[in-house]
């Protein structure tokens, strides 16, 4: 499977599996599931079909791990905005975690903190290198480092998806810096 079809896929895929699952007449089980013979056919009634070959080297290729298999179902990891309960554990995050995000932003972000917008949760990364990428995705980068072992202290709640993104409800202003 080549590169522009592998992204092609994993595109689709996050499209439907965490924001508009209804575009394509799936529906989405109370944990974000659905089975994989649903997903691909589907997928070929909507004119993009794919093999269960493909959805396999999708799933295990993924730099982020974005997607998930289990027997013969398959969801995403996090980033829904489509109602879902994905039933993570709370859990004690490091002292410091990080978000990534770009200058334009900067200044609601000093004013409101982090927000989860659209998606369920905010999503942080554990190193300053993946959040910096994940930054670089909308222009240049700018890395906020996150008190996340004051934010827990204080009785904010975080998760931690499988793929090791860590989640929150929102990150006050208090609890961020700028990282040069």
């Amino acid at each position: 499977m080549d590169e522009e079809r592998t992204v092609t896929v994993s595109k689709f895929l996050s499209r439907h599996l965490r924001h508009q699952p209804e575009r394509i007449g799936i529906t989405l089980d109370a944990q974000g599931w659905v089975r994989i013979d649903e997903l691909l056919r589907a997928a070929d009634d909507h004119g993009r079909a794919l093999t269960r070959a493909e959805l396999d080297h999708v799933v295990a290729t993924n730099d982020k791990r974005r997607f998930v298999v289990d027997g013969d179902r398959i969801r995403a990891q996090q980033g829904h905005t489509v109602a879902v309960e994905l039933g993570l554990p709370a859990a004690e995050p490091p002292a410091y975690l990080y978000h990534g995000t770009v200058a334009p932003a900067l200044e609601a972000i000093r004013a409101e903190g982090l927000r989860s917008m659209d998606r369920h949760h905010v999503h942080l990364s554990a190193d300053r290198e993946t959040a910096t990428r994940v930054g670089a995705r909308r222009g240049r980068p700018v890395v906020l480092s996150v008190d996340a072992g004051a934010m827990h202290r204080a009785g904010h709640v975080f998760h931690v998806s499988a793929n090791g993104v860590w989640l929150t409800d929102a990150v006050p202003p208090t609890f961020l810096r700028l990282r040069g």
